[in-house]
C-alpha cells in the first residue's frame, strides 16, 4: 500500500440548514492522479474549498502527511506543499509568460517585497522559469503577454506558475473547463507530465479525461459518497450510472 498523503474524515459542511459537503472521508495515496467527480451540486467544489482553507468545516478532520491541518491557514497549506490551481487564475496579464513564472518563484523564496531592488536581481530566476516554461510547452512565448494567449496556454502558464511553488499535492479545479479539443489533449498529456513525481487531486467533468488520466475516482452525489475506485468499476457502477444519466450527463 502506497503511503497516504492527503486524507479527510467525516468532513461536513453546513450552510444556513443546507448540508454541501456530508461525512466525507477521503484517502488520497502519495503519487497519483485522484478524481472527484460528481453531477452539478455534488459538492466537488466545496470539497475542494475546504481542503485548500477558503471554508472551514463544520466538522470532520483534514490530515496533510499525517498532520492535522484542518485549522490551518491558506497561507500554511502552500508552504506545507499543497497548492491549488486554476480556479483563481494566477497569471497576470500585462506580464510576459517569462515573468509570470518569475512572480511565481519569487513567492517561494519569499523576495516578493524586494521590488524595489534593481531588476537585474531577477535575471537570476530567468533560467528556472525558462525550465518551467519548456516543462509545459510555452518556451515559443515567453515574451509574450499573457493576455494575449490563446485559451488553453493561458492555463499551461498557470500550471507553470503552480509548479514554481513546487507543490508535493497539487489540486486541479477542472483543468479543462472551457478548452476545445486539442487544449484538452494538450493539457491531459501535460497533467500526466506534471504528476510524474507528485500527488494531483482534479475536479473534473470531462469523463473521457477522468477515464484516462485517473488512477482512482471518487463520485460525490449530494454531498455524499457514492462510489470510488478505478474508473473501470466506477463507471460499471448501477447507482453512478443512475446519478448521471438522471442529470443529463453520460458517464
Amino acid at each position: 500500500m502506497s503511503e497516504i498523503v492527503l486524507e479527510t474524515e467525516d468532513l461536513t459542511m453546513e450552510f444556513s440548514g443546507f448540508v454541501a459537503v456530508k461525512g466525507v472521508s477521503l484517502r488520497i495515496r502519495k503519487g497519483s492522479i485522484h478524481a472527484l467527480i460528481g453531477p452539478n451540486g455534488a459538492g466537488k467544489t466545496t470539497v475542494f474549498n475546504l481542503l485548500t482553507k477558503f471554508l472551514s468545516p463544520t466538522r470532520g478532520r483534514i490530515r496533510l502527511k499525517g498532520a492535522d491541518i484542518t485549522r490551518a491557514r491558506a497561507a500554511d497549506i502552500a508552504r506545507a506543499g499543497m497548492v491549488r490551481s486554476f480556479q483563481i487564475s494566477a497569471v497576470f496579464g500585462h506580464l510576459t509568460a517569462l515573468e509570470n513564472v518569475r512572480v511565481a518563484l519569487q513567492r517561494k523564496l519569499d523576495t516578493s517585497f524586494h521590488f524595489w531592488r534593481p531588476e537585474s536581481t531577477l535575471e537570476v530566476l530567468n533560467d528556472r522559469a525558462s525550465e518551467l516554461l519548456e516543462a509545459v510547452g510555452l518556451s515559443a512565448f515567453r515574451d509574450t503577454a499573457a493576455v494575449e494567449l490563446a485559451y488553453g496556454r493561458k492555463r499551461a502558464l498557470e500550471i507553470a506558475t503552480t509548479l514554481a511553488l513546487e507543490p508535493e499535492v497539487m489540486l486541479l479545479d477542472e483543468p479543462m473547463a472551457g478548452m476545445g479539443h486539442e487544449d484538452i489533449e494538450r493539457t491531459a498529456q501535460l497533467i500526466r507530465q506534471v504528476a510524474a513525481n507528485r500527488t494531483v487531486v482534479m475536479v473534473e467533468h470531462n469523463m473521457k479525461v477522468v477515464a484516462n488520466l485517473s488512477d482512482r475516482i471518487t463520485v460525490l452525489q449530494r454531498g455524499e459518497i457514492l462510489a470510488e475506485g478505478p474508473y473501470a468499476e466506477v463507471s460499471r457502477d448501477q447507482r453512478v450510472i443512475q446519478a448521471y444519466m438522471g442529470s443529463g450527463h453520460h458517464a
